[in-house]
Order: C-alpha cells, then structure tokens, then sequence
C-alpha cells in the first residue's frame, strides 16, 4: 500500500505538522514486534520527513541487524557507526534483485526489478570476484537470482554485494589507477551513486564465471562509489554447471 505525504514535519525548521508523532522509543517497540518488517518501514517512509529520517537511521539498521547479522557486524567491525552509502540502501541490496532494462546498464535484456523472500550473501564467494591483488578487500556477494528461459540469452543471473570500507580497498585504488570511468547516464538502483564497470577495467577474473556456474565470457558487473556491487551472467545449463570446479 502506497502511502500518500499529507503532513509536514514538525521537526523540520521550514515545516509544521498539525497531527504530530509517536516517541522513537514507542516506534522502535512496534516495528521490533513486526520483526522489522521492510514493507511497512517504506510505506512509514512516504508520510513525512520526520518519519523518513527515523527509518534511515534507525529502522533500516535495525532490519539490515536482523536479516544478516553475521555480515552486519563484520561490515561495522573497522569501528565506523555506519555503512558506505546508508542503511536504507543495504537494506534494499539484501532484498531487491534490480533486473535490467533495455538500454541500461545490460541492454540485451529486459527484466523487472523485484524483491526476493531470501538471499544468501557469502564472503568467501565474494573473493571469487577479485583479482588476486585485491583479495583481501572484504566483499560479500549474493547467490545469483535466476531467470530462465530468456530467448537467445538463455538462464540469465542477476547478482549483487557490497564492500566493506570500499573507500579504503584495493580495488578502488585499482580502478582509479586504471583510470577506470564512470558511467555517464546510468546511477546504482540501491543509493543513486555513479558506477564504474569491472568489465571495461578488466578487473573480472575467470573465477567469477566459476563461482557462477556461467559462461566465462558472459558475465558483466559494476561497482558504485559506495562499494555497491550488480551483475548479471549468463547461466550454464546445470548439468555443465554442475561439472565446473573453481580453481585454486
């Protein structure tokens, strides 16, 4: 249910809300019933600025603590509060598969985003995903969310990850060396960032293909500002799939 803005926020200088709010203590104790239910934390999101700012620094880092709290921890472990980017975008990365239109980022295609009712996110897979000189960055990567029977395209995979202290890492430094540039129209569909491309840095190494179960020469993905990872790979056919093994 989409929610309309009819108030202003009182808490704002330029606003006035003639309905007022609930205390945050009372909010957190209704949502912490509702298991931090995201639906409901971005319809709360659409009624004011007061409630927007409540779901960003509170309620999207209490869903993010409790749907991957293993890998909340470890992204926090460098002593920072916070994530890069918000927790309002990791919380949309841990649930939403952002598909792809034509002209996009992948233009052969055109998939609707969706949300998705689990996602697994691994950090050993996540190294898979790098050149062995930046394999002690720290990158957790989703299982990819199939879509099968795509015309000539065939199973498609949209995967996505998220770095931790991607402003310190050694793949930023890399693509800035390289020279790497940003997309000129296309933003990251989790927090609007610009996004560099793994693939024409030629920083995609075969054990991404592997770790996939994909095509070694079909597979693309991108990295924003923040350290937001999206790609998508064309899906061996399981019974070749099953038959690839990652090299040491």
């Amino acid at each position: 249910m989409i929610l309309t803005k009819q108030y202003r926020c009182v808490h704002s200088a330029s606003c006035q809300c003639t309905k007022g709010h609930l205390s945050e203590d009372v909010i957190f104790l209704v949502f912490q019933h509702m298991n931090w239910n995201p639906k409901t934390i971005a319809a709360l999101s659409c009624t004011c600025k007061w409630f927007d700012d409540l779901a960003k620094r509170v309620l999207w880092k209490e869903f993010c603590r409790t749907r991957a709290p293993k890998m909340m921890v470890d992204l926090q472990s460098s002593g920072s509060h916070s994530v890069d980017g918000n927790w309002r975008a990791l919380g949309k990365l841990l649930i939403y598969c952002s598909g792809c239109k034509k002209g996009g980022l992948f233009n052969s295609i055109q998939i609707p985003g969706h949300f998705v009712n689990k996602t697994r996110f691994s950090r050993t897979s996540g190294k898979s995903f790098l050149l062995p000189q930046c394999r002690t960055d720290v990158l957790y990567v989703s299982d990819p969310c199939e879509h099968l029977d795509q015309g000539e395209e065939g199973d498609v995979g949209f995967f996505r990850g998220v770095f931790k202290s991607f402003q310190m890492s050694k793949v930023r430094k890399m693509l800035i060396k390289r020279g790497a540039q940003l997309h000129p129209t296309e933003a990251c569909p989790y927090c609007k960032a610009k996004l560099w491309s793994m693939l024409q840095a030629k920083m995609i190494p075969q054990s991404a293909s592997c770790r996939l179960g994909a095509y070694e020469d079909c597979i693309e993905y991108y990295v924003c500002l923040n350290g937001h990872m999206l790609g998508i790979c064309s899906l061996l056919p399981l019974s070749d799939s099953e038959e690839v093994s990652e090299p040491e």
